[in-house]
């Protein structure tokens, strides 16, 4: 009897989860350019996982006697100045893009959530300092905080991924602050504290759960961020190396032959720019998907 009682009093909560969720999915398929950046989003993580399948050529093959072809039916966007295909070069960049889009964007965003809830649920001291250091973050150019950054470790994947997160998570804090704030103020934090439930366990039990469609919309909006990041560095020449194919170094060894084969620079720009703004789409659909204010 008692475990049905549990079972009982369990399915309000579990209705309503389950209600949030078709209501945010409904606000999401109703923006259309959402949907589109979501398309654009999977066809490219698919073409990425599945590059040695679709390409016939090997990204890492040097040719000289094929070096800047034109666009033909063998090499569909012409070849670089090694005569490695670029098409093949494009959606084998796609996985660095996309890796570094993501991991930094999630390590910034844990480390960003866990400083926001302390500041904000314990002020004082423990406010201060952490305000402070992320003030400090902010402060710096974010672009040039990372290439100090990277000079300073090496130019490798692994210290991008340092890099970024580094310089990502200052920006999560200080929104993830300002929401626990208000939530501690809450009637339901109230009486979680006065039933003696733990700090450890409002924070991270009834404030963290309140707060996660803002860590999602930033999450979505973060990985444009850290693919602009990343081809920046890598096109100063402090990101991936040769013979990495990542979209920034891509842009920076094609403009050198731009006018001779243009296609060289500007097709990894245009991968660059699309997948930014898809992701930037899908962040604006799933702002709009979870704030109440936007919803019929």
């Amino acid at each position: 009897m008692s475990q049905s009682a549990a079972v009982t009093n369990d399915l309000p909560e579990v209705i309503e989860e389950a209600s949030f969720l078709r209501d945010t999915m409904r606000g999401f398929r109703k923006n259309r350019m959402a949907m589109v950046g979501l398309v654009f989003v999977c066809l490219l993580v698919f073409l990425a996982i599945f590059a040695p399948i679709i390409s016939p050529h090997d990204p890492y093959r040097v040719a000289l006697d094929e070096q800047l072809l034109p666009a033909s039916t063998t090499y569909w966007l012409g070849t670089d100045n090694f005569g490695r295909d670029v098409l093949t070069r494009i959606l084998y960049g796609a996985r660095i893009s996309l890796v570094v889009g993501t991991v930094p964007s999630l390590i910034s965003l844990l480390i960003g959530t866990f400083m926001g809830i302390l500041s904000g649920y314990m002020g004082g001291k423990t406010d201060f300092v952490i305000m402070r250091l992320a003030d400090t973050m902010i402060a710096f150019p974010s672009l040039l905080l990372a290439m100090v950054v990277m000079y300073t470790l090496g130019a490798n994947l692994f210290n991008i991924f340092i890099a970024l997160a580094l310089v990502g998570w200052a920006g999560v804090a200080r929104v993830v602050r300002s929401q626990t704030l208000a939530l501690k103020e809450k009637e339901f934090i109230e009486a979680a504290r006065a039933n003696g439930t733990s700090r450890v366990r409002i924070m991270f039990s009834h404030i963290f759960p309140n707060v996660t469609p803002t860590l999602i919309v930033l999450f979505s909006l973060s990985i444009p961020e850290a693919i602009m990041w990343e081809s920046s560095l890598s096109f100063l020449g402090v990101g991936v190396q040769p013979p990495e194919a990542s979209w920034g170094l891509l842009v920076a060894k094609g403009k050198e032959y731009l006018f001779q084969a243009p296609l060289v620079a500007i097709m990894p720009g245009v991968a660059i720019l699309m997948t930014v703004l898809a992701f930037n789409f899908i962040g604006d659909g799933l702002r709009d998907a979870l704030d109440p204010s936007m919803k019929d």
